[in-house]
């Protein structure tokens, strides 16, 4: 199997090039039916990262799974900020919620047009970007009203996998208090608590969306507990559907980003969105 690769794709019009807010496609040369679509997200501390150093991943996942893939870009915190570019939360996801909706309406490469079907959303998110996903689908109206998702996104999206994830940001600065310097405060503000911004703790807006939460035992730089609380907490939230949501603290090896030199990522992934396909199409 081929790929058609579209790559620098805008998601916000704009009359100078924004490459923070570009997208890259890969598309199985496979059939003309519409399928459904994955986008992965980046982690990189809410201030690095780029969407091509997931080139492979992205040709793999598409190749592997047989459907489209997007990785997009999305606007950083400076790792030095002066007053002047202080970039922070939400702003990272305010970027990751209008790419989002740009795809439920766009009309496709001009060379192929509409090459999957935005009513079918998978999302895979990491380390930094497992918090953005979390502060969209779930409800953070109170703390971050700018990350509500139009009812057309929460309906197509049908699947979130989330791995090495920050979710409770006090619980993880208990554990590595250095982070707070490094990045948190940079991202966030300075706050004593930074209870208001804990993805661990905010309420439903659907009970539509599959999760997979999903941790290596050898990562270092986030500790598993954080992934523990996230998945506690959406089973709570769940209740009696709570056979949606799923935890896997066994398949995954290796370091932080190390989880996706071999195929365990691949195939992980892999069997959740054909479990949840095979779910809602009966």
């Amino acid at each position: 199997m081929s790929l058609h690769i579209h790559t620098n794709v805008p998601y916000r019009s704009s009359s100078a090039r924004d490459a923070l807010r570009e997208f890259d496609l890969y598309l199985p040369q496979t059939t003309t039916v519409q399928l459904p679509l994955v986008c992965y997200i980046h982690g990189g501390a809410w201030r690095s990262d780029d969407k091509t150093n997931y080139s492979d991943l992205a040709q793999r996942l598409a190749l592997s799974l047989g459907f489209p893939v997007a990785v997009p870009n999305y606007r950083l915190t400076p790792a030095t900020p002066t007053p002047e570019s202080y970039f922070r939360h939400p702003k990272h996801a305010e970027d990751l919620l209008e790419f989002l909706e740009f795809l439920m309406t766009w009309t496709g490469p001009e060379d192929v047009g509409r090459a999957f079907e935005s009513q079918t959303l998978f999302l895979l998110g990491h380390s930094c970007s497992a918090h953005m996903l979390g502060s969209i689908f779930l409800d953070s109206s109170a703390t971050s009203p700018t990350l509500t998702p139009s009812p057309s996104l929460l309906a197509s999206v049908k699947g979130i996998a989330v791995s090495e994830g920050i979710y409770n940001i006090d619980s993880l600065l208990l554990r590595f208090p250095t982070y707070r310097e490094q990045f948190i405060e940079n991202t966030f503000g300075k706050h004593e608590s930074y209870a208001q911004f804990d993805v661990s703790r905010y309420p439903l807006r659907s009970l539509g969306i599959f999760w997979l939460v999903l941790h290596s035992k050898e990562d270092t730089l986030v500790d598993e507990p954080q992934s523990e609380g996230m998945y506690r907490h959406l089973y709570d939230l769940y209740g009696e559907d709570n056979e949606c949501i799923s935890f896997n603290a066994d398949a995954l090896k290796g370091e932080h980003s190390a989880i996706f030199n071999g195929d365990e990522y691949l195939i992980v992934i892999g069997e959740f969105v054909s479990h949840v396909i095979g779910i809602i199409h009966g």
